[in-house]
This record gives C-alpha cells, sequence and structure tokens, in this order.
C-alpha cells in the first residue's frame, strides 16, 4: 500500500508545475512537468473519486499543465490540430469511447456447479458499463491526449525541439543515480520512498543481476526511457560547437553505459543501432527510418490479426540464437492468438475496462492471460475503432514528416526533427511487445505534428502566445539538462 508521502506528491505536484511555468520557458515548463511526473511520482498511486477516471502520476502533471495554460493570461491556446486527419482521429480517440460504453453493458459472470446435488454458485463477476460510466471513460481518454494537444501548438519549433531532447538526457543522467543504486543493491527505491513495491521482484532479476525500475511501472519502461536519452544525447552532441562537443559525446557514453546496465535486451539494440545514425547519417535518412517504423506498427497488428504473420518461423529462427528469447517470443504469441480471438467477439468497439478483455478461466474468473503489446490492449479494450484512433494519431505526424521530406529534399530542416522523430518510431516499435506508451510518447507526437503544420505554406498563422506587450513568464531561463552541454 502507498504511504502518506505517495499521497503527498500526488497533491503538490500541481503546485510544483505552477512553479515550473512561473520560473522556465513554456517549452521547458512543459517538457519537466510531465516528464518530471512520469520519473518521480509514485505508481499505481491514485486518488478514486466518484464519476471522474482515477487521478494518478499520469492525469495530475496533464491536468495541471492544461488548466495552467488555459487559465493563464501569458498564453493563447488553441488545441484542435490544424490537419484534418488529426483532428477527426482526436475526436475518434476521446467520443470513440461512447460506443465501447454502450456496447457493454452485461456483467460477465463466473459460475460453477457444487455439491452433489449440483447448485449453481457465482464464484465472480465483472461488472458491465453504464451511462454514467461514459463521462469517466471520456475525462480519461481527453486526459491522456493533453500532453498531444498542448505539444503540438507550444513545443512545434525548433525551441521546443531541443528542450525535448535536453529533457530526457538531463533526466536520464539524474536518474541514472538511483538506478545504479537499485543496480547494485536491488530494486528498492520505491519501497523506501513510497512504502511499496510496484511490480513483480523475480522480473527484475537479470543475468546475476538486478536491473533497475526506481518509480517505473518495470524496469523494460526504465530502459526504453534511457534508450531514448542516449539517442536524445547523440543529437545534441552531433549539433554542439566543436569546442565543447567532447563534453555532449562523454555524456553519451555514459548513458550507453547505463543502457547496457539495464538489461534490456531490445533497448539496447536500438539503442547500438539508432545511436550511430543518429550522430553520423544524414537528417532525412532518419525521418525515412522513423516513418517506415510507424508504418511497421500499424500495419503489423493488422497483419497479426488475419493470421499472415508467421509466428512460428519467427521463433524457430531466433530459437537458432537464443533458446530462451525464442521462448518468451512464443508466450507473447501464444497469448496474443487467444487475446485477438477474445478482441474478435466485440471487434468493432472492444470490451470496454475493468479487464473485460482478457481470458479467464471460466469458472473461478482466474486470468489466463497477460497482454503485454500495447496494441492488443487497446484493441481488446476498444476495438478496432480505438486501435486506429490511438495508433493513427501517433504514427501520424511521422508519416507526415516523412511525406514533406520526400517531396522537398532540398528544404530546410530543423536539427533536432529527425532525432525526435526516431525517438517516436522506437517508442512504436516497441509498443507491439510492451505497453510503454507514456505520456511523453504523446509529447513528441504532438511536437512533430505541430512542426509538420508550421511547414505548410498555405496554412493559417497561429499565435502561441496571447498578443500582450508583456513578456513570456521566465522567458530566457535556461533548466539544468542545458547547462549539462
Amino acid at each position: 500500500m502507498p504511504n502518506a508521502i505517495a499521497y503527498l506528491m500526488l497533491l503538490v505536484w500541481p503546485a510544483v508545475c505552477l512553479v515550473l511555468f512561473r520560473t522556465q520557458t513554456v517549452e521547458r515548463a512543459i517538457v519537466w512537468s510531465i516528464l518530471g511526473g512520469y520519473l518521480l511520482l509514485p505508481p499505481l498511486a491514485e486518488f478514486n473519486l466518484p464519476l471522474v477516471p482515477a487521478m494518478d502520476k499520469v492525469s495530475i502533471p496533464n491536468i495541471s499543465v492544461l488548466a495552467i495554460l488555459v487559465f493563464s493570461a501569458a498564453y493563447q491556446v488553441r488545441l484542435l490540430p490544424e490537419n484534418r486527419v488529426a483532428r477527426v482521429l482526436v475526436v475518434l480517440l476521446v467520443f470513440g469511447a461512447i460506443p465501447t460504453v454502450l456496447t457493454n453493458p452485461e456483467p460477465i459472470l463466473f459460475e460453477v456447479l457444487r455439491g452433489a446435488d449440483p447448485i449453481l454458485f457465482l464464484v465472480d463477476a465483472l461488472p458491465g458499463q453504464s451511462v454514467r460510466d461514459i463521462g469517466s471513460v471520456l475525462i480519461g481518454q481527453a486526459l491522456t491526449v493533453v500532453p498531444f494537444l498542448v505539444a503540438r501548438q507550444f513545443l512545434n519549433t525548433e525551441d521546443g525541439l531541443r528542450a525535448i531532447l535536453t529533457g530526457l538526457m538531463g533526466a536520464a543522467i539524474f536518474y541514472s543515480i538511483p538506478s545504479f543504486i537499485e543496480i547494485r543493491f536491488s530494486p528498492q527505491m520505491n519501497v523506501w520512498v513510497y512504502g511499496f513495491f510496484q511490480h513483480s521482484f523475480e522480473q527484475t532479476m537479470r543475468a546475476g543481476g538486478y536491473r533497475p525500475i526506481v518509480f517505473m511501472p518495470h524496469g523494460l519502461w526504465l530502459a526504453l526511457f534511457v534508450c531514448t536519452a542516449v539517442m536524445s544525447a547523440a543529437a545534441l552532441a552531433r549539433e554542439t560547437p566543436r569546442l565543447g562537443r567532447w563534453k555532449a559525446i562523454l555524456w553519451t557514453l555514459y548513458l550507453m553505459l547505463f543502457l547496457f546496465a539495464c538489461k534490456s535486451a531490445a533497448s539496447i539494440a536500438y539503442g547500438m543501432l539508432l545511436v550511430p545514425m543518429i550522430y553520423f547519417a544524414p537528417r532525412r535518412w532518419l525521418i525515412m527510418i522513423s516513418m517506415v517504423f510507424a508504418l511497421i506498427a500499424v500495419t503489423y497488428p493488422m497483419l497479426r490479426n488475419v493470421g499472415a504473420i508467421p509466428t512460428q518461423a519467427i521463433v524457430a529462427k531466433i530459437a537458432e540464437y537464443n533458446p530462451a528469447r525464442a521462448q518468451s517470443l512464443e508466450y507473447r504469441f501464444d497469448n496474443e492468438t487467444q487475446l485477438l480471438e477474445r478482441a474478435d467477439e466485440k471487434a468493432a468497439f472492444g470490451w470496454s475496462g475493468w479487464g473485460r478483455s482478457l481470458v479467464r478461466d471460466p469458472e473461478d474468473g482466474e486470468i489466463l492471460t497477460i497482454p503485454d503489446g500495447r496494441w492488443i490492449i487497446v484493441f481488446g479494450s476498444f476495438g478496432w475503432l480505438g486501435y486506429i484512433a490511438e495508433f493513427g494519431l501517433l504514427a501520424l505526424p511521422l508519416l507526415l514528416l516523412g511525406r514533406y521530406a520526400l517531396r522537398n529534399r532540398n528544404a530546410e530542416i530543423s536539427p533536432y526533427i529527425g532525432a525526435v522523430a526516431l525517438i517516436l518510431g522506437t517508442t512504436l516499435m516497441d509498443m507491439l511487445l510492451n505497453a510503454t506508451l507514456t505520456p511523453f510518447t504523446w509529447l513528441t507526437a504532438g511536437a512533430i505534428l505541430g512542426y509538420v503544420e508550421r511547414l505548410d505554406p498555405w496554412r493559417k498563422k497561429e499565435p502561441r502566445y496571447a498578443l500582450q506587450n508583456k513578456p513570456v513568464m521566465g522567458a530566457g531561463r535556461k533548466d539544468i539538462s542545458s547547462k549539462l552541454l
């Protein structure tokens, strides 16, 4: 159970966000409010209020940033995207939950016959959805997409893109301190600070040691975060003036060592493949690779659903090199197959929440499957409509950016957009196997969409701030991560 410190941190985070907006530029305040909440606030701890979604480490920073921007006189907020496809997907993501709720009114009962004279006993039940649940689901979906909408308007410039990269790099450097403590003494930070352990301790043991988790849901989440930080450091090192570049390169090497210490094979593979490309390859190559990643992430679930992915052949090939990894992958594929069969029963709008989309024992309700990939979770809960809305909204910025780069080969682009795009593309690829969607993923997607919208020569000028004769709060100040370069 979370202790008092956990709930106190959730309560004070809106004040922390307000301080950031008063002392930093709007770009840095947004980045550190969302990223800081994700890294520092307690997992699993939440305030359950009636008729609204749970207030936790995701929703509290999101609603705090939105409230500060909306009610501050310094900013003029326009949330809906200019791109029509993106606007439709945002509406589908939020309001598509209505048919999901309305098509799941029936409870799911688990009953068993017992006794010499068979009597039917109700063992467990999952409640159905009602009209009163619509408001909570809508608010939850709307809060989820807040970082995307905010970043689209306020992080679409070169300063905003650089704030994303410096935020990731700086946060990972400081996060390495508690992480290395956990690598040495076992993952205990969440226990020491918040009074509980957030996951299975067995899954933190790897290769004769430990992989860190700190305040994240799982060690895989932390490893992917560090991978994106290494990519950010490499991008910043590439653009740092030659005289000071050695310092940025050293930070990149340090974070790469940190990534190896996280002991996650997939994230290490991403880092070893992509970090050199970020530093040496042409920027348009990075955009093209990220577009390919987005296409794979969007089409894989569709192909998987129709049985076009040769899962057995993939497992057999991997088993030739790493039998343990092949066994783990086969377990994931088996779970996906069962979950897909369950999801196909309500393919259009899904089973909604409360674990209704999981495969369970028909008698005692015991969960028989574990959903790993984000795509199967979304497909099972919200059906094809929810899947198209969420993955479409995340992939669309990369597809639009790739289209622009192909059509305008000689146009000047930001030196940071390629790395930010590749970070989003890598996360989309990882989401095929893990549920590693975070608020910062939405933030990067929104920043890329806003950047692409700014490249449109026919667009109307959209003011990012209110037209006032006063500077933006905190303009001109530097954050800690900027001083590391």
